[in-house]
């Protein structure tokens, strides 16, 4: 049909919907306990937001619901992908996903845990799985120096502790 035809109004853009935390193609999507109940907590909430629209102008409310269902689905697909990996099941003395690690790096002690990459959170000290340091430190020991390369600088490491 030719746009002569068509009123501009009719002629609505789909959304934009953000990406959810990268997950590297043919990596898996471990989530701990945590982390899956907070994906679950985020697929009611946005039922329940989408439940609720109360827009009047109608285009709005189309715009709004196709947004929500955007979310849905990529939050859907992140949670039927989702591989429970509960720390208490990993091995004490191993650096393995879910562990909170403590190391020194240039004198400075340090700390993180490594989660699933929506968990991830550098804020609260919370590191992806595929990050390129919970890699190098992942299947350690305490008392295991690694060098660490960042860039074209390598950095010495030593595992302190390792907590689950």
């Amino acid at each position: 049909m030719s746009r002569g035809f068509v009123k501009e109004d009719d002629q609505e853009e789909a959304p934009i919907i953000p990406p959810r935390a990268a997950l590297p193609a043919g990596e898996t999507n471990y989530v701990t306990p945590h982390a899956l109940q907070e994906l679950k907590n985020e697929e009611e909430e946005l039922i329940e937001e989408r439940a609720n629209l109360d827009k009047e102008n109608d285009t709005e409310r189309r715009r709004a619901q196709a947004f929500i269902d955007g979310n849905l689905k990529l939050l859907r697909e992140r949670i039927s992908t989702a591989r429970l990996l509960d720390p208490k099941d990993q091995p004490e003395d191993e650096v393995r996903f879910g562990a909170v690690v403590e190391f020194t790096q240039d004198n400075i002690n340090q700390k993180f845990q490594i989660v699933g990459v929506d968990e991830a959170d550098v804020k609260n000290q919370k590191i992806a799985f595929v990050a390129p340091i919970a890699k190098a430190v992942t299947g350690k020991k305490v008392g295991d120096k690694i060098d660490f390369k960042l860039g074209e600088e390598t950095r010495k490491l030593e595992i302190l502790k390792i907590t689950y």
